[in-house]
């Protein structure tokens, strides 16, 4: 059933639009990761199915979709693991955990929901709390073009999108400390949204487009050959 599924987003993706993924090579060899991106449409999800050849994934889906039948039947094939956003789910967080013990990755949207805007909106702390829980590296992926009213709009003129995946370098969060803990994780918050706006075009950069870590992040990248 799932290659199935796979030859169906893969077919469904290339016919709407044509895909563009670059930074395999940041991928770790070996061990867990977790993959961090921004939200933009409703299928982002799928989407990294279309770019990775593996089922070694799951994806954080908010709960209000386990009660779409659709989503809750996909859910089983593709590891979706349904969460509360706005409370502390000790279940979701316990199913996380025991899915990367059995040697799975995470893919996980800090944001917690889809940007209205079509640019960053800010990330929440729980991302963090989940990211230090698990010590395990975090890749940065930027997605580009998968707006919903892009997506809709160009098949209604039934033209293809054009979306872009990209990764970054991992990186690891240090241990959360005991002390001022709400600080921390905001100041790692800002550290994992501000690695993806980096990757992105600066129309997408939205809340982060004056954070100093931008700036330092974009400063050290290699310029572009003329």
């Amino acid at each position: 059933m799932r290659n199935i599924l796979r030859a169906l987003i893969r077919f469904i993706f290339n016919l709407i639009a044509r895909v563009d993924v670059s930074g395999y090579e940041h991928l770790p060899g070996e061990g867990n990761f977790v993959i961090a991106t921004n939200h933009l449409g409703i299928i982002d999800a799928p989407l990294a199915f279309y770019a990775l050849d593996r089922w070694d994934l799951f994806v954080l889906i908010a709960e209000k979709w386990e009660k779409n039948p659709f989503f809750k039947w996909l859910g089983k094939h593709f590891n979706f693991v349904f969460i509360d956003r706005f409370n502390p789910d000790i279940k979701a967080l316990r199913k996380v955990i025991k899915l990367m013990d059995e040697g799975n990755n995470l893919v996980i949207a800090p944001e917690g929901t889809r940007s209205r805007v079509g640019s960053l909106i800010e990330g929440k702390p729980g991302v963090s709390y989940l990211a230090t829980r698990l010590g395990q590296p975090i890749v940065p992926v930027a997605l580009a073009g998968t707006e919903d009213k892009v997506i809709f709009g160009n098949l209604r003129r039934l033209r293809r999108s054009h979306i872009t995946l990209t990764a970054g370098p991992a990186f690891t969060l240090p241990p959360l400390p005991r002390q001022n803990r709400d600080e921390a994780l905001k100041q790692f918050t800002d550290e994992i949204m501000c690695r993806i706006a980096a990757l992105l075009p600066e129309k997408y950069w939205g809340v982060y487009k004056d954070h100093p870590r931008l700036k330092e992040l974009l400063a050290s990248q290699p310029a572009e050959a003329e």
